[in-house]
């Protein structure tokens, strides 16, 4: 059973009674460690299409890395890309975009490569990178089932970035240099571990309370009627924002700490745990008008 920890953490306001939408990550979440969806957790999100509350994901992954999961389980909902920097409509086109300027993409270029770090650049549907043979490449074109654009230098890509991110097979070291890019880029872009090994720069107002909140919109639900559930740093400002907000067990203790409740592990069926003991009973279908 999912733990109550918002008595002891005192620093959120009380888990919301009611819920009409929720908004999921996927790596480490919806996923198995294996990059599956079970089967309880189709079953569940039938249960919650069937309750009226709409499923969308939001991700660091890029959008064909999203789409290729709406296809397998018939979600036909909005969803955010990069971290939030892109948000899609149902029929996938655009909702809103944010870019990071070239100075910003610049200066993350050059503190990753002061730190060793493997590079790449998102822009809408394309991946770009320099180095075929970096430690990660083969994993996320599995990953996301995508081939990436070779270049041999980024300065002539610089525009329409809505994601620099940065690897490496040093988790400590990425670790600290989620501190140390994040003050180096404060007040200009956000910065976030959307895993051990991937470091995600997007622009200052993309993050995934930025895309919650954009969803929610779009649907006409508030912020505190939305239940969301993730298991790293960049799923925080969605913490933030929603009414109800799901920690996997898996997870750091500090991203557990700004959860009102903590699920099992991905590989434990935490997601599906999660929607049918702590969002069904407090379902309320997004068609019922506000009180």
């Amino acid at each position: 059973m999912p733990v109550n920890i918002s008595a002891s953490s005192g620093e959120r306001n009380s888990p919301a009674s009611h819920i009409r939408l929720v908004v999921t990550d996927m790596d480490g979440t919806l996923l198995t460690p294996e990059k599956q969806i079970t089967p309880r957790s189709i079953e569940t999100i039938s249960a919650l299409h069937a309750a009226g509350v709409p499923v969308c994901l939001v991700s660091s992954r890029p959008p064909a890395g999203i789409e290729m999961y709406l296809d397998a389980i018939g979600l036909t909902t909005p969803y955010g890309a990069l971290n939030g920097a892109s948000v899609y409509n149902a029929d996938r086109s655009i909702h809103t975009q944010l870019t990071l300027p070239p100075d910003v993409i610049s200066d993350t270029l050059d503190m990753c490569n002061v730190h060793h770090l493997d590079t790449w650049l998102f822009r809408g549907h394309d991946w770009l990178i320099k180095n075929n043979a970096g430690p990660y490449v083969a994993t996320e074109r599995r990953v996301i089932r995508q081939e990436p654009v070779i270049v041999d230098n980024f300065s002539e890509h610089m525009s329409g970035i809505g994601k620099v991110t940065g690897s490496s097979t040093d988790y400590t070291m990425m670790h600290d240099q989620e501190l140390e890019i994040g003050r180096l880029m404060e007040g200009r872009a956000s910065v976030a571990r959307s895993s051990q090994w991937y470091l995600d720069v997007t622009p200052l107002n993309a993050n995934k309370g930025y895309a919650l909140c954009k969803i929610a919109e779009m649907y006409g639900v508030a912020p505190h009627e939305v239940a969301c559930i993730g298991d790293m740093n960049n799923d925080l400002p969605m913490f933030d924002k929603a009414g109800l907000a799901i920690a996997m067990g898996q997870t750091s203790p500090e991203v557990m700490a700004q959860a009102h409740y903590i699920t099992a592990s991905n590989s434990q069926e935490g997601w599906a745990e999660a929607m049918r003991t702590l969002v069904l009973p407090r379902a309320v279908s997004v068609e019922q008008k506000q009180s």
